[in-house]
């Protein structure tokens, strides 16, 4: 009973003690609402509903629409067009009557008309280049853009339609109802653009050496926009930076070009007899049998003599495609072509390469074999790839992605010779490009509108792709590299973004069109927080899950950000919406530091605190309970003596507590820290993240402590830890390896080993 009586009154000495400090350090403030870093995200997500669940799933009554296509095209070498009729079968899954349907005409973005180059600031610079000068005053307009020469339905007869720009309306004789079909024709022509003079996607380079032209088709056919369950039709516009947002379906190509050209894209070849040549066909049985080296498929000696042609007949090439968003195809003489086979799951792909002599020696020794690395990554990642093979085509200055094929830089020097910059970037691009197949063209996000969806999560597993493909391939490193210099997704490489000019960064939830920093907001700063949530927060296991069953979720669908936000959640039990809050809806900075380091020892003798509390009540300080007292180093209360001491030696009470409550026994296992220490983190920068802390100790050992991020929850200024060591802490750095972006790192250490004008500077840019 008497050692309750002690305890007793010691617990309610210090609560009063500590109480009365509170209470004077209180400050009186006014209401205000929930803006803890912690609140759930109702405010910012929609409620679920039964087109899409609470779990980030498909709801049990989610549609999609279905567009299926059919096109006979041409293209004209010699006048650089092409011309299209093709058929349209829409089919209606949802639940609404449509009484009209919309279509896209991208190639419209480049008409005489656009508004597009209306919307960019375009000031008098006192200095230019005179072929600048030229282009940008005194080029007339070129003829470009759709010419629509027919809308029909099915028997042939004019369908009303409406031209707004790159949308156009179609006039349905009668609405369409739930599971309607509905089929119309477009005759279309366009004159293809010069991508390396006018800019754009896709189009054709000339090579003035040998008079050829190099095509790279897409956007080239009046497509279906979406009509979905989140915003009915997606009708924004296409002003040249925001990509797109398309149906799935199936299609039925056939393209004539001239008789020499090489060409390949997006579906199954069904006429490859027909348009190959024997020995081609004799190369190509070789290719799906060799699965560690390319085959030449065309050799560079083939393609240099098809260079000199200029063939008068045509020959037409068939491709079907079932269940993909989009088309796009690649045709010259110039091409040399190689394969390889690559095992996914339990089928082969082929992975493909098409390049100009002006590629090589680079592309004939790394593009197959990046395709063949970047699909094995890719699907490791999320799902098998269920697409039967993956191209890579050389276009200067390109990088751009539609099913199964896609146009990548990367041109060595006309000596053949090339750096490590153009190397590493076209192997980048090609991954990247690649991975594209997976966002968005399986998972087929809105990129219209949501920009992060396809290129952050795509540039997050080409991170992860490019250390694969390092691995599999160290001969592609350059000397004196241990890693692929990956240029997105570690967290050091964002650092110089989130610290920037807060007037010129806009969160990650805003639509691409509208952000200042482009390429950090869409690719870089979405990238990092993945890897950062992968590596640092969740954890690799917990993390590949929960992002495997995303993508698995919404393969062939339309997810949403939501979408994604709430399977990651429920396919891991991380609550995250802190996280998604901090670095996908705000503009918010990782910065935390060490604010303060006190290090105390044991006594038996009243502390100051406790003297200075005892007079203040009126208290005699024998007639205090049994007390551990902290002193902390370098007080009037500390004596030299306590470091010599044994914890249980400086304090009597305690020993005597220990002896008479623990049996010889469990006396073996009682902790004996010698030193104490009461550490202050604080956090200027607005995110709330983890507190990774690496302590060292006076023998030289090191231990990595980590604090999850709610330890924030209850004060997002500063937190403090107490640490029982029974070795001294002599160094403590914050976030050692530079895991979670901290902008700050002259903050993050004990002893403090800057000057306080460093901080003060960076708080000044900032502030700026």
């Amino acid at each position: 009973m008497k050692k309750l009586k002690y305890y007793l009154l010691s617990v309610t000495f210090l609560s009063v003690g500590v109480f009365a400090q509170n209470q004077e350090e209180k400050e009186v403030k006014t209401g205000h609402v929930n803006n803890n870093k912690f609140k759930q995200l109702y405010d910012e997500f929609s409620s679920p509903n039964m087109y899409r669940a609470a779990s980030g799933a498909p709801g049990t009554a989610y549609y999609q629409q279905q567009a299926d296509y059919k096109m006979n095209l041409v293209l004209d070498d010699k006048n650089t067009k092409i011309s299209g009729f093709e058929t349209i079968t829409y089919t209606n899954n949802s639940p609404d009557e449509l009484k009209y349907l919309w279509v896209q005409l991208d190639q419209n973005q480049r008409a005489k008309d656009s508004k597009s180059p209306l919307i960019e600031n375009s000031g008098v610079q006192p200095v230019m280049r005179p072929e600048e000068f030229t282009k940008k005053f005194l080029k007339t307009s070129l003829e470009r853009g759709f010419n629509i020469e027919q809308v029909t339905d099915a028997n042939g007869k004019a369908l009303p339609h409406m031209i707004n720009r790159t949308m156009m309306r179609i006039e349905l004789p009668k609405p369409m109802v739930t599971g309607d079909k509905f089929s119309f024709s477009i005759k279309w022509w366009y004159n293809i653009n010069n991508y390396i003079d006018e800019g754009g996607r896709s189009g054709y380079e000339y090579f003035e050496k040998d008079n050829n032209k190099l095509y790279v088709i897409a956007q080239f056919y009046p497509r279906m926009a979406v009509y979905s369950d989140v915003e009915g039709w997606q009708n924004s516009q296409f002003w040249g930076r925001d990509e797109f947002a398309l149906p799935f379906g199936d299609f039925d190509v056939d393209i004539t070009v001239p008789a020499d050209h090489m060409l390949d894209g997006t579906g199954v070849l069904i006429n490859r007899k027909e348009v190959y040549t024997k020995e081609m066909m004799k190369r190509y049985e070789a290719a799906k049998q060799s699965y560690d080296k390319p085959v030449l498929i065309v050799t560079q000696e083939e393609a240099e003599a098809a260079e000199k042609g200029f063939s008068e007949k045509t020959k037409t090439w068939k491709l079907r495609a079932k269940n993909v968003r989009d088309f796009g195809f690649a045709t010259s003489r110039k091409f040399i072509w190689d394969m390889m086979a690559v095992k996914i799951g339990n089928k082969d792909v082929m992975a493909v390469s098409m390049y100009p002599k002006e590629g090589n020696p680079l592309w004939e020794d790394w593009s197959t074999k990046a395709v063949a690395s970047t699909l094995e990554s890719y699907s490791r990642m999320t799902f098998d790839y269920p697409y039967h093979k993956a191209i890579s085509v050389h276009a200067r200055r390109q990088g751009m992605e539609y099913p199964m094929i896609c146009w990548n830089y990367g041109r060595p020097k006309e000596d053949g010779t090339y750096n490590d910059r153009t190397k590493y970037g076209m192997m980048s691009v090609i991954i990247h490009e690649v991975g594209h197949n997976f966002f968005p063209m399986i998972v087929n996000s809105d990129e219209r509108q949501w920009t992060w969806m396809d290129e952050g999560l795509n540039t997050f597993v080409q991170y992860v792709a490019e250390q694969d493909f390092a691995e599999k391939h160290p001969d592609a490193l350059s000397s004196g590299d241990e890693a692929y210099p990956s240029r997105r997704g570690p967290a050091a490489k964002i650092v110089n973004y989130m610290s920037g000019n807060q007037d010129f960064i806009a969160p990650i939830m805003t639509k691409g069109l509208n952000t200042y920093q482009f390429g950090n907001n869409a690719y870089g700063k979405p990238a990092t927080a993945l890897n950062i949530l992968r590596e640092t927060v969740m954890g690799r296991d917990l993390f590949d899950y929960a992002f495997k069953e995303y993508s698995r979720r919404w393969m062939f669908k339309h997810p949403t950000p939501e979408d994604f936000f709430r399977t990651m959640e429920d396919a891991s039990a991380f609550d995250l919406d802190w996280y998604w809050r901090g670095w996908f809806y705000t503009t918010d900075w990782v910065d935390i530091a060490v604010k303060d380091v006190k290090k105390f020892y044991v006594s038996s003798k009243p502390n100051r605190f406790v003297k200075d509390l005892a007079e203040e009540r009126g208290m005699k300080l024998k007639d205090l309970p049994p007390l551990v007292y902290l002193v902390e180093e370098g007080s009037e209360d500390f004596k030299s003596e306590m470091k010599k001491s044994s914890l249980l030696d400086n304090s009597k009470p305690l020993k005597e507590y220990i002896m008479d409550n623990f049996t010889p026994e469990e006396q073996k296992g009682i902790k004996s820290p010698k030193y104490f220490y009461n550490i202050t983190f604080e956090k200027p920068g607005g995110l709330v993240m983890p507190i990774i802390v690496e302590y060292t100790y006076a023998d030289n050992t090191k231990k990595i402590e980590e604090y999850p991020a709610q330890i924030w929850r209850l004060n997002d200024n500063e937190v403090t830890k107490a640490i029982a060591s029974d070795k001294e802490i002599i160094n403590i750095v914050i976030d050692p390896n530079l895991e979670t972006a901290d902008v700050d790192t002259t903050n993050n250490s004990w002893p403090k080993e800057v000057k306080e004008s460093e901080f003060d500077n960076f708080k000044n840019k900032i502030k700026g």
